[in-house]
């Protein structure tokens, strides 16, 4: 029988509800709370709505939708090479047939690992699959302030004081589900300009916060919109050479990296997160 928020603590062998769906590559931590919370989680029989809820993952029968979870031998994280006209998620919307990441990543754990994040369907470049819940919802999350870094070609001039203005923060309209609530200020984006042309500039762009299109939206806000625009690192983790379309499973050595990045593995200092606002994509 699952526990509920009327238990004060979970006994030994029980986990969160949602930590358990997230570690069997259902989706992030985040969006299993989602799904608890709109009834389509039971426990033994049982619907859960409310949280925290536990479960034990050995030996509750734990259903998505009706359809029984099984949890995962080992964690799996994959760096892919986005190529462009491709949707950062496992399926499109009812009626559109436009292709996914996950058309292209064929692993043999796939239908088990879910995109950390997005990218835009006509960015290129680096993007995170995993069947990590906790490592998923800690780096999509800003809070935790993983930096990503981006090259990108930009129509006009790059100038001192757009730089500056980058550096500081633009305003940009806040948008949830479609409407517009409000502006804010952006955390400042570091931009290094590697080549600047008659009419067009390479930048090297990384910042921590992440927005929707939020380097495109920046950018064009300081009169350089983006032409191209490629996402090569994560954190401590790069791109390198591998191939637009192409995916390779995470180092032991990159995985240790990016885990000390978010706290999962004890650095040296504190692994309480800081302070931010929850936001997504680029």
């Amino acid at each position: 029988m699952p526990l509920s928020n009327d238990t004060p603590t979970a006994p030994k062998g029980y986990e969160r509800l949602q930590r358990i769906l997230a570690d069997a590559g259902v989706a992030s931590r985040r969006a299993c709370e989602e799904l608890i919370r709109e009834g389509n989680v039971e426990v033994n029989g049982q619907l859960v709505t409310d949280l925290p809820a536990f479960a034990d993952p050995k030996r509750d029968d734990i259903r998505v939708n009706g359809r029984r979870i099984r949890l995962p031998d080992a964690s799996v994280t994959v760096v892919f090479n986005k190529p462009t006209a491709t949707l950062t998620t496992a399926a499109d919307e009812p009626g559109m047939d436009r292709r996914t990441v996950m058309d292209i990543v064929r692993h043999p754990l796939a239908p088990r690992l879910f995109p950390v994040g997005r990218l835009d369907y006509d960015t290129t470049g680096m993007l995170l699959l995993t069947n990590d819940g906790e490592l998923a919802n800690r780096l999509a999350h800003p809070r935790y302030e993983v930096p990503k870094t981006y090259r990108a070609i930009v129509s006009g001039v790059m100038t001192r004081e757009s730089l500056a203005e980058l550096e500081r923060g633009v305003v940009l309209a806040h948008r949830t589900q479609g409407k517009t609530r409000g502006a804010e200020r952006t955390q400042g984006v570091h931009v290094n300009i590697t080549k600047q042309l008659r009419d067009r500039a390479h930048l090297e762009i990384k910042l921590a916060e992440g927005r929707n299109r939020e380097v495109r939206r920046v950018l064009a806000r300081v009169g350089c919109p983006v032409r191209k625009l490629e996402r090569v690192a994560i954190g401590p983790v790069k791109l390198g050479d591998l191939r637009r379309g192409h995916w390779r499973d995470i180092r032991p050595s990159e995985l240790k990296d990016l885990k000390k990045a978010v706290g999962l593995i004890d650095a040296g200092k504190s692994s309480r997160p800081k302070r931010g606002k929850n936001t997504e994509t680029r």
